[in-house]
């Protein structure tokens, strides 16, 4: 179970990456062109490499640090239209599933 909640843990804040950087530059951007709002992925990348090797402290704080953007994602999935919606949906799915990924893995450090 532990390794299981690691990689998914790894993959749902590395698939967070990708759809921050697509949306804010290519897909809905708030202004044409792209906007400010990709920097936000800079900020994801502050707990990845301590969630890929495994670290029980990165584990903790990011879990507190990813309801930030499950935040950001339920604003924008009720305030935005069209395709910006639906990635809010998509952060928002994608939030949860690093955070349920997170409890899992600290859980399971906890019986180890």
């Amino acid at each position: 179970m532990r390794q299981g909640c690691h990689w998914l843990a790894a993959a749902s804040l590395i698939g967070l990456i990708f759809l921050s950087l697509a949306w804010e530059l290519w897909l809905a951007p708030l202004r044409p062109g792209g906007s400010m709002l990709v920097f936000k992925a800079v900020l994801l990348l502050c707990p990845l490499f301590g969630i890929l090797r495994g670290r029980r402290y990165t584990f903790q704080w990011s879990s507190m640090f990813i309801l930030l953007f499950l935040t950001e994602g339920v604003m924008r999935g009720w305030a935005d239209r069209g395709l910006s919606q639906r990635l809010a949906w998509a952060e928002i799915l994608l939030s949860l599933l690093f955070f349920g990924a997170v409890i899992g893995y600290i859980r399971s450090l906890r019986t180890a």
